[in-house]
């Protein structure tokens, strides 16, 4: 027996969605109702445990009022008064002066000693009762003997009745005494509850039980308490929700005297649930209310992640019931349409097919799918005969139908082996579409060809008269200077580029280029760079910072050809695209690649456009940024793509609308080993580096460390410090031997004897400008030692050197020896002061030396300078001997 299965059908999958969906509302609705009886239920005990707490206080209360009134009162009404004293805070109004303080007592209206007495008596009771309780108390005895009214409270009456809350008291005790009266007069009832209260200024809730006392002969004595209930409530239960009213309901239809839950009842009163308990042994009857709005907020807030799941479980099943139906069970009029259209395109490409195609079902000899060249070919076909040979010769065979020849391949359905697919190709049209694609192919190739030599004889033959007209234009120039003269000049410059880019890349579409390798180094092509373009820099006012951070002794193995030309060309086009700022271009390598080049070409342009980027992968495909002194080769940028990757690299631009644009360039170029030099060539010297503008400060202090010099900065440089060479940018600071740094000058150029003006990018002469200040200081330094030396030799003085100096230098030795610091300080103070006088600075320097050394106490330094000196004075007096 084959076991059951249940029909997917799209009744069966509604019906089980909608089973899922109501029990899912059901156990929703069974979770809400639990949840509302767990609460009400809990509220019910929690009302009746107030209720029991609420009785036991009133009970206890009933008993204080019967001892307060038949111990108290009457046994003070006949006891001789003792030596109490009262205070009168106002007029009718009296303090009851007493050491314990739990309770303070006033007592209103005319009264005598015995009055007195009793509340002594009724205070020290009460605060025996209340001496552990934190809530507000309060007693009110209105004395039937001579109708005063006595307060009895834990409150500080004193400070109230006399302060800020005068009128309070005042208003709380005339309520009372209007209560009492009443409750006097009201024969038929001994005892009363007043409803709910709350003091305003402390948010304490109570209640007032009040016990009447008849006197024959005398007005009737009450005594009311105020009870306090904020302690037997719960903090989840708000105070402000509580009433206390009489019990009208039937106490005796209860049944259940077990069930804490007994003396509680639960109903609904629009807009709130009200919840009562009985006080059994008064009338009276304990409500909550809670609004019904805030009830279900709170159920909600309680079950609000249960709900949420329920909630999406829901969604699921309406979502998944929705589209199972749409997309799967039920076939509508779009999936009708949906089959049509793909039979429709279907026939389409069948009937677009060049080759023709046919499907037969042989079981049912009826054709499944045709186009119109196998309609053509099929009254002319045996199939069944094709069949059988096409088994013998791998599913192809050649048919001959009104002499043309077809070639017919043949194939069986995996899923219906009756099914047969036939394809049939016309061989003489697919011979004749391939010669006739293959002549295409030889005339294109030609066209290429035609077209590569046709740039290349063009080119040649253009460069010979373009070099002759720049000649002539030049020479025009120098005898004649003219704006036009000038104007032409560059125009058949930009020609002549143009040219030689056009000559160049159509070299690299024919691969008749090929990387000319060699030993170079960079800071010479970058010198050269800024040379070439400083004319066009400074007829538009731009700046140009070149940095290279390369060491500028190291030279690279590459095309240095190749490198210059892709340089220069991206330079012309950053400073034809920038009408004002700088153009900044650094050098370095990828740390990990050091094998590599990496420059970066930095323009404060207004950025290029998507058609000028399009330019980076053709040729002349968009317009190029012009300026008034020409356009932009619209060819520069894929020249400089094709010339990287022949280098080994990639050139990658990235530019931003009124930012700027960035050329990062990386080529294949290994560093070549070369011996280290063991002496730089400005070893020695001490440059005072004063520049503003950071990055030049940087380029410079890189130029001169990699030359061997010492480079300080005015913060830098602590007192007395001397410095060879100052390098300043700005002209005011300008001193004898210094350098004042530019970027607009063709070289160096001399502004005094000891000042130059000089190109901080062009690293040769910076060079130059250095060595040429140091020759000139070396020749005036010899000067002066000659005349030194010939004030020495002059008579006279050189017998007082001869005399004092040597004697001097001997102390030296003697006091070092004997570490006697403060003479050897005394004697070469003295040596310095005649080597000052005579002109003799680097004997001066050599005891100024010592002078500091003798500070620091560096035995070793100071026996080191003290030979020094002693080898100074000798060569000075062989020459004086000669």
């Amino acid at each position: 027996m084959l076991p059951y299965k249940f029909p997917l059908t799209s009744g069966n999958v509604t019906r089980f969605f909608v089973m899922f969906i109501l029990v899912l509302l059901l156990a929703s609705g069974f979770m809400i109702h639990n949840t509302v009886n767990a609460w009400l239920t809990d509220k019910r005990y929690a009302m009746a445990d107030i209720a029991h707490a609420m009785q036991k206080r009133i009970d206890t209360y009933r008993f204080a009022t019967w001892q307060i009134y038949e111990n108290l009162a009457a046994s003070a009404a006949g006891s001789t008064p003792n030596s109490l004293q009262e205070t009168r805070l106002r007029p009718d109004v009296y303090y009851l002066e007493k050491t314990r303080r739990k309770t303070e007592a006033l007592i209103f209206g005319s009264h005598d000693s015995s009055t007195l007495d009793m509340t002594q008596r009724m205070s020290n009771y009460l605060d025996t009762l209340w001496g552990a309780e934190n809530s507000t108390w309060s007693m009110y005895f209105l004395n039937g003997q001579d109708n005063s009214m006595i307060l009895i409270s834990t409150l500080p009456l004193k400070d109230m009745a006399t302060r800020y809350k005068e009128s309070a008291i005042s208003n709380i005790v005339d309520a009372r005494r209007a209560e009492m009266l009443t409750q006097a007069n009201a024969l038929d009832e001994r005892e009363s509850f007043s409803p709910l209260r709350r003091f305003t200024w402390q948010n304490d809730h109570y209640f007032t039980v009040r016990t009447t006392f008849n006197q024959p002969g005398h007005l009737a004595t009450v005594v009311a308490f105020d009870l306090p209930i904020n302690d037997l409530i719960p903090l989840n239960m708000p105070l402000e929700n509580f009433q206390l009213k009489q019990d009208t309901s039937d106490a005796s239809n209860s049944t259940e005297a077990d069930d804490a839950t007994s003396s509680t009842k639960v109903t609904l009163t629009n807009p709130n649930v009200e919840i009562a308990a009985s006080l059994t042994s008064t009338p009276l009857q304990l409500v909550y209310h809670v609004p019904i709005v805030g009830l279900v907020v709170d159920t909600l807030k309680n079950l609000m992640w249960p709900l949420l799941a329920n909630l999406a479980l829901l969604l699921l099943s309406l979502g998944g019931l929705l589209l199972l139906r749409q997309q799967s069970l039920r076939p509508s009029e779009n999936q009708s349409a949906e089959l049509d259209s793909l039979r429709v395109l279907n026939e389409e490409i069948v009937g677009s097919l060049p080759v023709g195609l046919l499907v037969y079902d042989f079981a049912n000899n009826r054709t499944i799918i045709s186009n119109k060249i196998a309609e053509h070919l099929l009254p002319h076909l045996n199939l069944q005969k094709i069949i059988n040979m096409s088994d013998q010769h791998q599913g192809v065979l050649q048919a001959t139908v009104n002499n043309e020849v077809y070639e017919i391949r043949h194939a069986r359905s995996v899923l219906s082996p009756d099914t047969q697919l036939f394809m049939m190709r016309d061989q003489d049209r697919e011979l004749l579409v391939n010669k006739k694609l293959q002549k295409a192919q030889q005339v294109l190739d030609k066209n290429h060809q035609t077209r590569q030599q046709l740039l290349q004889n063009l080119g040649h033959a253009l460069n010979r008269p373009l070099s002759n007209v720049i000649d002539h234009l030049q020479t025009l120039s120098e005898t004649h200077p003219a704006d036009d003269i000038h104007d032409a000049l560059e125009e058949s410059h930009a020609l002549s580029r143009l040219v030689d880019d056009i000559v160049l890349l159509n070299r690299l579409e024919t691969h008749d280029w090929a990387p000319d390798a060699g030993a170079f180094n960079m800071q010479t092509v970058l010198d050269e760079l800024v040379m070439e373009a400083l004319p066009s820099l400074r007829r538009k006012g731009l700046n140009l910072l070149v940095s290279n951070r390369l060491n500028s002794e190291e030279n690279r193995f590459g095309d240095r050809r190749a490198l210059y030309k892709i340089l220069t060309t991206l330079l012309h086009y950053s400073i034809t695209s920038t009408t004002w700022g700088r153009i900044s271009i650094e050098v370095s390598h990828p740390t990990d690649r050091p094998d590599r080049l990496a420059i970066e070409m930095v323009d404060t342009g207004a950025g290029l456009t998507v058609d000028e980027m399009g330019n980076t992968d053709f040729p002349f495909l968009g317009e190029t940024s012009r300026d008034r002194f020409g356009q932009a080769s619209g060819l520069a940028f894929f020249l400089c793509k094709q010339l990287c990757k022949q280098l080994g690299g990639h050139l990658e631009i990235v530019a931003r609308p009124d930012i700027g644009t960035r050329y990062s360039i990386q080529i294949h170029a290994p560093q070549e080993h070369q011996q280290v030099q063991e002496e730089k060539l400005l070893e020695g010297l001490t440059a005072l580096i004063d520049i503003t503008v950071d990055d030049v400060r940087k380029i410079v202090v890189h130029q001169l460390e990699n030359w061997g010099a010492s480079c300080i900065t005015p913060d830098e440089r602590f007192s007395g410090q001397d410095h060879d060479v100052l390098v300043t940018d700005e002209p005011a600071n300008l001193t004898p031997w210094s350098l004042l740094l530019t970027d607009d000058e063709t070289g160096y150029s001399a502004l005094s004897r000891n000042q130059f003006r000089v190109n901080f990018n062009l690293s040769s002469a910076m060079q130059d400008a250095l060595l040429q200040l140091i020759e000139q200081q070396l020749a005036l330094d010899e000067t002066e030692e000659e005349q030194d030396l010939a004030q020495l030799f002059a008579p006279g003085y050189f017998q007082l050197f001869v005399e004092t100096v040597p004697d001097d230098v001997k102390r030296l030795y003697n006091e070092a020896a004997e570490r006697d610091l403060s003479s050897l300080a005394q004697t070469a103070h003295r040596l310095k002061g005649v080597f000052a006088m005579l002109n003799l600075n680097p004997g001066k320097q050599l005891c100024e030396t010592l002078e500091l050394h003798i500070t620091e106490c560096d035995d070793s330094n100071i026996k080191n300078t003290t030979s020094e000196i002693d080898h100074y004075v000798n060569e000075l007096l062989q020459q004086g001997n000669q």
